[in-house]
């Protein structure tokens, strides 16, 4: 089976779901190109030409010997590093004869150079055959974006080329055994050495390939601030020590209900040396965009995952003969397998529209890293992507990665007894997708995250928040003669408002006659905020549907025949919106 080539979505969805008049000019200064593109549309069809290699290679290679590296799992640790086992070495293997670590990395490096939306496609379709392959194989160029977008010159020419190679990878190393989301209570210190090095003393948990040779770890300088304005962020490299030894030690690989192919370590660090990346104190903004590209990635794991189960449900009751027909026929399990894809289908569609504004983002923030210079209209560019994905990726990483857990269960009892079987693949896609759930933020992070987004625009700009609610009602559609789904989707926009707003007077209850003066809502007391933080997790749900109606409404005015995905989306997520509405009011 050919991932791509066998999914018209995912056909649509690069075609039509990414803006191209936008990414591609960053990427390609005139055509033709140097890579021979005479036009834009040689460029998107070299796209699919790739994907379509990556999709026959996830779908037979990937996918064949997933069972196989559940059962074997990612390897072992022995005497402080992580030795990979039989199967996860073929991942790699032909991983790098498909130049997969490279595709996003610049040209200079030995990478390709290409828009990273594509890189992200590969790693789901890498996803929907084995989520813990995704996972290991995600671990090679996201560590080389960062040490290229923040590290010395030294350094990005010393490991780029290496990674992109796949002689080496890394790791995100920030959890602690006392604090995994309060990062600012993080315990391990950096001291500075006499030759601009720093050497390292502290512990990880969880970190994921920590054994693949570098480690972007946080760490607190001797001396420096408490909290997360203290933090700094450090390349550490494993093969760095004295006399031979290991610069640091990976101590143990945990035991877990799930990707039981990938590594997930504990490590020490004693006097490990280590590179300071960008600034003193800087660390966790410069660990806040890995995290963006990281939770992206999270959720595109998730579509992943949420595809192998559906496909393989379907699968299974298209064949599956019950009271003398399909059991996909029967009228109940028949409707609720349309809804299942359908909601498959919108998550997909809101994923792939949210790493457009990713990839415009992420590249003129490199350009910006490097020299400073973005002509005016770049720069509104750039600050409109960055307000999408700062929006957008607590929400895809939250509504994905939840759906996942929740459809994969689906998956299970469509099979009935049999999903229950680890002769069947359902049950180990649900067992793995309890992993994207937790890492990278759990959903209450996510939500928490959404929730001071809201309130942030709301305290920023009062006047404007509010009129956006009231002067803006469905009903004078009618006059531009909208079509359908434009005047459904603004329709159930202009319920969310009001209800949004309802839910925020009740809560935080500001002075009415002063309510559109900024400075009143700063003063907001501790109380007030916390009785709406009770809230976060709904209103992430509300806002995760929301945003993927606007996507959805959006994809129609491209093309009619996607307003039917609409309108099947909106009918599973109407009733919950309301059920949402009812808690805000009984809670409030």
């Amino acid at each position: 089976m050919n991932y791509f080539t066998d999914n018209n979505e995912w056909k649509w969805l690069l075609k039509n779901g990414l803006d191209w008049k936008t990414i591609l000019p960053l990427y390609y200064k005139k055509f033709p190109t140097e890579e021979g593109f005479e036009n834009s549309n040689d460029a998107i069809e070299f796209f699919q030409e790739l994907l379509t290699a990556t999709g026959e290679w996830c779908g037979s290679n990937v996918e064949g010997r997933a069972a196989r590296l559940e059962k074997e799992g990612a390897g072992e640790v022995t005497d402080g590093k992580t030795i990979p086992g039989p199967a996860l070495l073929e991942l790699y293997k032909e991983a790098k004869e498909l130049d997969i670590f490279g595709i996003s990395i610049s040209k200079k490096y030995g990478g390709l150079e290409l828009p990273i939306s594509l890189s992200v496609f590969g790693l789901q379709q890498i996803s929907r055959a084995c989520v813990a392959s995704g996972m290991q194989i995600c671990f090679y160029a996201c560590i080389a974006e960062m040490i290229e977008r923040f590290a010395s010159k030294e350094l990005k020419e010393k490991y780029v080329p290496q990674i992109i190679s796949g002689e080496i990878s890394g790791s995100m190393c920030l959890t602690e055994a006392d604090c995994g989301s309060d990062l600012g209570a993080i315990k391990t210190t950096a001291s500075p050495n006499d030759d601009g090095t720093y050497s390292l003393n502290g512990s990880k948990i969880f970190i994921t390939n920590a054994g693949g040779g570098l480690g972007l770890v946080l760490a607190r300088i001797d001396g420096g601030p408490e909290g997360l304005a203290g933090i700094s962020m450090f390349l550490a490299d494993q093969n760095d020590g004295k006399n031979g030894e290991l610069n640091f030690q990976v101590t143990k690989n945990e035991e877990k209900m799930g990707l039981h192919g990938t590594f997930t370590c504990e490590v020490l660090y004693e006097n490990s040396r280590a590179h300071l990346i960008g600034e003193k104190n800087t660390g966790f903004k410069l660990m806040l965009h890995l995290m963006n590209e990281a939770r992206l990635a999270t959720s595109m794991q998730a579509v992943g995952g949420i595809e192998a189960s559906i496909y393989y449900a379907k699968k299974y009751a298209n064949e599956r003969e019950a009271f003398g027909r399909p059991i996909a026929q029967l009228p109940l399990l028949k409707r609720n397998l349309n809804d299942f894809e359908a909601e498959l289908d919108a998550i997909r569609a809101l994923c792939v529209d949210t790493c457009s504004h990713f990839d415009i983002y992420q590249r003129l923030h490199l350009k910006k890293q490097h020299s400073g210079d973005l002509t005016k209209e770049e720069k509104e560019i750039y600050e409109d992507a960055k307000l999408w994905v700062r929006k957008r990726v607590p929400l895809v990483k939250y509504y994905a990665t939840e759906a996942y857990t929740q459809l994969s269960t689906k998956a299970i009892q469509v099979l009935g007894g049999y999903g229950f079987m680890k002769d069947y693949p359902v049950e180990k896609y649900h067992r793995d997708s309890f992993g994207p759930l937790l890492y990278e933020g759990t959903s209450q992070i996510q939500s928490l995250m959404a929730l001071k987004d809201v309130v942030k625009y709301a305290f920023e700009d009062p006047t404007q928040f509010f009129s956006n609610i009231f002067y803006k009602h469905p009903g004078f559609e009618f006059l531009n003669r909208s079509n359908a789904w434009s005047y459904e989707f603004k329709a159930l926009h202009y319920r969310f408002k009001k209800k949004l707003v309802a839910l925020l007077f009740n809560n935080l209850r500001p002075d009415s006659e002063k309510m559109f003066r900024p400075k009143n809502w700063t003063k907001l007391d501790e109380e007030k905020v916390s009785s709406l933080m009770i809230h976060a997790e709904t209103l992430c749900q509300a806002l995760s549907y929301m945003e993927t109606l606007r996507v959805l409404c959006s994809h129609s005015n491209i093309d009619e025949d996607r307003s039917k995905l609409f309108f099947n989306y909106q009918k599973i997520v109407h009733p919950r919106l309301e059920a949402i509405y009812t808690d805000w009011s009984n809670r409030s």
